[in-house]
């Protein structure tokens, strides 16, 4: 150890340290500044960036031993309040940049020491200075972030008022306008709790935990010996499956009967035998992080190992053992069955085209670690918080497992750094329940780093689609064949359903009157499978659109009339069989038209210079429902507060997507009748003991079902409010009146049904999304790399709730496709287990040159017209890149992701 003194945003600290800690540690423990995060741990995010002595340092790699006491220390703390923000942290707020805001601290900081070099920056520089100092985003697409460092610099540079930055409402509206979460101040000065930043500020006497996971993929468990472990510095307590008092399982709640298995496939701790790596064995409890997996390492795991099946052919072979022995492999299988039989239609008719299509196991990489904390609160419940998006739903599927009934169990979800999807599922809740009670009921605490984050956490389950379809002469559609496998992983959870998506989504957007697909889920031993933005329409779109464009080859079109000609129209039927609630594509179509083909000619006049690159335009189309399939259902509460204020609670998980700003424009476009203003509108959210069963936040169901309750319950009051001459009661008089103050609203999607288990035919969404891609592609003929170097997108996502959050989905779910397309994938576990080593997308592999538009056609069943947004956008996004690879070079990738080398022998065989 050793007396260091620092300047740390102009005030000199004296501390004692260990020198070989990192300077995000010293911040973050000692001084208790969270504003820095950490993130990936290893300098590849930059969440941690700080500035020291005039240079952006990534902290979470920078040893305090390097530090003198001439190095001034600036931090997110150090350069605005909530008082007095800094133009950029006004300017972060007022383009949206803070989504779920782990990253922001760290741009901020960045950008400010760029704008003290560089007065008036170009784009392009901003770009450059980003990458360069590796700051990473995994919410936006980057071109906000960019906006908003213009904005600031202008600011600074005296050409506009930072009080003219953020949005100011016009007569008492938000709706479909910029204004600003109420979580973005907080977000942009680093004061918005995390996880990690919650377990510092843990009670004294709380626990740090730490997993033994398996190294291996499958195996049986022969013997656990914790002894050596137990006898550690600070150890509390070695937990295995003997300590559970439940089930030891986490219910998958599956599709009955047509599944084979039981749903209770999940161990929370190993018992019998480790399904995949990164499995949790077992669970250190002990006084620090540090001594906890110290003795983590020391405890020993006797396994006999078993065949690993790594994907869905080996799972399915005739030699595969049963990985979950008594359950077979292939585990559910669901048909589309819609229209006539196929097979005489396709072999008379004049154009038949065939794909078959691979969508990778894409992980989710969100800046934030998984993380969690258990206690048993006030009232003698078991308290978790964790990133859940889930809480209601979490809290049934590990209930029996843990060993507690519902009614003691309590989920809050923490500040969460994004999840896009992977918390649907529950990761670790189930583990720091069991630790909390293993352990005489002592608070507990868990922080994953990022290596556990990308190897032990759900993926994308990786999808074969082989498809078959036929047109007539003039290429309008005539039927659909195909037989479809879903890559699982070792746990069911969730998996039926998701097969279900193969069957709703292919040829999604097209009128086909005739379909017989057969789709199947395969169990294997690599990576659960877990929700991942899009849920199934990236997989199956995938396919659907290579395939619009090979047949559009067939036909001897252009891939615009190919589609043009087979979109949804008045008449016609979804691959559902369900009637769409808008028929807006055609006026997409319209809207996209010229930039289509000015794209088009644009990549012409760039391939008659000559050279080694080769330049492509692609299209394809998006479409995802909005909900959780039939009959969804969502409630909330408004409560009149003695100050004139309105509370509003819900359930509405918020993962950086927006759900405070979606809460407060939902009960104010109501309320503001009344003359309630945004900021007499207090969002509480999140919490199973105070906010009601909102439902999941995934399938950009939330603006759609928790909206329309929270507009059910916003009219309650206002119903209650008003006077018989119009006008509305104060508190005061409600109060004198004895009338009710508080006022529940709930929404359930009737119109719906269930699809079909043996045909997929129902009526599943009440709404549904609708978009155009258009990507403009370079590729390298030398090396093989394909980079976007442009985008146009229109989207109809019904009215505008947000535009700033609805702009953000649409750039964030698009740099997310190209990723899916370009780099993104875990397959190597020795190579894919880093944010690089995984393809994470930086700002220079996204373009700038990047045009949204909408169209606004009024959903009937949705809150004041809207849809959801944030599925659509990365529906469609990859196979146009893909589509406008095959433009540029005539090289077809069907395969994803499209590496260089997977071009480069595409090339040698055109």
């Amino acid at each position: 150890m050793e007396k260091k003194t620092l300047t740390i945003n102009g005030q000199p600290r004296t501390l004692i340290v260990d020198g070989e800690s990192t300077l995000a540690e010293t911040l973050r423990k000692q001084l208790l500044l969270t504003g820095c995060k950490v993130g990936c741990g290893n300098g590849q995010c930059g969440a941690c960036s700080v500035i020291i002595s005039g240079k952006v340092v990534r902290a979470c790699t920078r040893k305090i031993k390097t530090l003198g006491e001439d190095d001034a220390i600036e931090t997110i703390e150090g350069i605005g309040t909530p008082e007095n923000l800094h133009p950029l942290q006004l300017a972060w707020m007022a383009h949206g940049c803070a989504q779920c805001g782990f990253c922001s601290p760290g741009f901020i900081l960045s950008a400010k020491q760029l704008l003290t070099e560089n007065h008036s920056p170009t784009r392009d520089e901003v770009r450059a200075w980003f990458q360069k100092h590796r700051n990473a985003c995994r919410c936006t697409g980057y071109k906000p972030l960019v906006d908003a460092v213009m904005d600031a610099a202008k600011v600074l540079r005296g050409e506009l008022q930072k009080e003219d930055l953020l949005f100011k409402p016009v007569g008492n509206n938000i709706t479909g306008t910029y204004y600003h979460r109420p979580s973005a101040k907080a977000k942009v000065t680093g004061k918005w709790d995390f996880g990690a930043d919650m377990a510092l500020q843990m009670p004294a006497g709380t626990l740090h935990l730490a997993l033994v996971q398996a190294e291996v993929s499958h195996a049986k468990i022969k013997g656990i010996d914790t002894s050596e472990a137990e006898k550690m510095e600070g150890v509390y307590k070695v937990i295995t499956h003997k300590d559970v008092s439940g089930k030891n399982r986490i219910t998958g709640l599956i599709t009955f009967p047509t599944n084979k298995g039981d749903g209770w496939d999940r161990p929370i701790l190993c018992d019998e035998k480790v399904f995949q790596y990164g499995d949790a064995i077992a669970i250190v409890a002990a006084d620090t992080v540090e001594q906890a997996r110290a003795a983590a390492k020391k405890v020993k795991v006797d396994l006999e190992l078993l065949p690993a099946y790594m994907s869905a052919p080996a799972a399915m072979a005739d030699d595969a053992i049963e990985i979950h022995p008594g359950t077979p492999n292939v585990y559910f299988q669901i048909n589309n069955k819609k229209g006539a039989e196929t097979r005489d239609i396709i072999a008379k008719a004049p154009n038949v085209a065939e794909v078959s299509s691979y969508c990778s196991r894409q992980p989710h990489l969100p800046l934030e670690p998984d993380c969690g904390q258990a206690y048993i609160d006030s009232e003698g419940r078991l308290t978790i918080h964790s990133k859940s998006i889930a809480i209601h739903l979490h809290a049934a599927m590990i209930a029996a497992g843990i060993g507690i009934e519902l009614d003691k169990l309590r989920l809050v979800q923490n500040g969460s750094g994004g999840t896009f999807g992977y918390k649907f599922s529950p990761t670790m809740e189930a583990l720091v329940g069991v630790a909390c009670l293993a352990c005489d009921k002592r608070p507990v605490s868990l922080v994953y780093n990022m290596h556990q984050m990308i190897t032990y956490t759900g993926k994308r389950s990786p999808t074969f689609m082989n498809l078959k379809v036929a047109a007539d002469k003039d290429g309008k559609v005539l039927a659909l064949e195909g037989k479809n496998i879903l890559d699982h992983g070792p746990y069911s959870e969730f998996g039926d359903l998701l097969t279900l998506r193969l069957a709703q989504y292919h040829m999604a957007g097209y009128d086909v009157p005739n379909i017989r697909t057969e789709n199947y889920t395969v169990a294997t031993n690599h990576a659960w499978g877990s929700a991942f933005r899009g849920y199934g329409a990236p997989e199956a779109e995938l396919g659907s659109e290579i395939l619009m464009d090979i047949l559009a080859e067939k036909v001897g079109v252009d891939p615009f009339e190919i589609r043009y000609k087979n979109i949804y129209r008045p008449g016609c039927t979804n691959i559902t069989g369900q009637t769409p609630e808008v028929f807006s594509l055609p006026e997409l179509m319209d809207k996209a038209k010229p930039h289509y083909y000015a794209a088009k000619a644009r990549v012409k006049e760039l391939n008659a210079k000559g050279g080694k690159l080769k330049y492509g335009a692609g299209i394809a189309i998006g479409v995802y429902g909005c909900g959780l399939d039939g009959t969804d259902s969502s409630a909330a509460w408004v409560e009149l507060q003695s100050d004139g204020s309105v509370k509003v609670g819900s359930s509405w998980e918020d993962h950086g997507q927006g759900a405070d700003i979606g809460t407060l424009t939902m009960a104010h476009e109501t309320l503001r009748h009344a003359g309630f203003t945004p900021e007499k509108i207090k969002v509480v959210m999140n919490d199973t003991a105070i906010t009601p069963n909102s439902g999941p936040a995934g399938g950009s169901r939330s603006n759609v079902v928790t909206g329309n309750a929270i507009r059910v319950a916003a009219e309650n009051l206002l119903n209650a409010l008003k006077k018989p001459d119009g006008t509305y009661r104060t508190y005061e008089e409600m109060a004198a009146a004895k009338a009710p103050l508080r006022y529940e609203g709930s929404w359930t999607a009737d119109m719906c049904t269930n699809c079909d288990l043996e045909t997929s035919q129902g009526a599943p969404f009440s709404n549904y999304m609708y978009e155009v891609f258009i990507p403009t592609v370079e590729v390298n003929t030398e090396t093989g790399k394909a980079r976007v170097i442009s985008f146009y997108t229109v989207a109809d996502v019904g009215k505008l709730i947000n535009k700033s959050v609805v702009d953000g989905q649409i750039y964030g779910g698009i740099a997310q496709g190209i990723g899916l397309a370009l780099t993104e994938d875990f397959e190597d576990l020795t190579k894919h287990n880093t944010l690089a080593g995984c393809g994470l997308p930086l700002i220079e592999d996204i373009p700038d040159d990047f045009v949204i538009e909408y169209v606004e056609a009024l959903r009937p069943s949705g809150p004041y017209g809207a849809s959801g947004v944030g599925e659509v956008p990365l529906c469609g996004s990859h196979p146009a890149i893909l589509n406008a690879i095959y433009d540029a070079c005539k090289v077809r990738i069907t395969h994803i992701p499209a590496l260089p080398e997977k071009i480069k022998a595409g090339l040698a065989k055109v």
